[in-house]
Parts: C-alpha cells; structure tokens; sequence
C-alpha cells in the first residue's frame, strides 16, 4: 500500500519540526557545528526522511518499522535538546 506522505499529517509536522530545530541551532555557538549541531539535524532530518520511505513501502509492518525507526530518532532528538539546556 503506497501512501502520499506528503499527505500525511505526521510528514508535515515532522519538516515543520526540523525548520524548527534549524533556526534554533543556527544560534548555537560555532564550537558546536560538527557536535551538537549536526548530531540535532542529523537526528531531525532521520524523522520526516523515515516516515517518507516509510511511506513509499507496500505493506504496513515495512510502514511501521520505519515509523519506529523515526520514533528513535525523535527520542535521539529529546536527549540532544535536554544537553543543550544544561
């Protein structure tokens, strides 16, 4: 089953999310541009690139597993912005 993902609620909040993460570590210092920078964009992108391919798969367990691979990068994210705070 071939869904749109651009269709999908979750794709659309997911870019919003990375434009987010973007701006915010465009202010960090430039120390952090092949740390913690780029650990968080990388982490971001994970999310609405997985829920893509995902997407494009033709069964829902395939669809699943990459939603739950996205879900990891969310939680490798959530860790991320928790150290930056501190």
């Amino acid at each position: 089953m071939n869904r749109a993902h651009k269709k999908l609620d979750v794709w659309r909040e997911s870019v919003a999310l990375a434009t987010h993460i973007y701006r915010i570590t465009e202010k960090f210092p430039k120390a952090e541009i092949y740390g913690l920078t780029s650990q968080m964009r990388r982490a971001v992108v994970s999310v609405s690139s997985n829920i893509a391919e995902g997407a494009a798969r033709f069964s829902s367990k395939e669809f699943g597993q990459f939603l739950n691979i996205a879900g990891g990068s969310l939680s490798e994210l959530d860790t991320q912005l928790r150290l930056h705070v501190i």
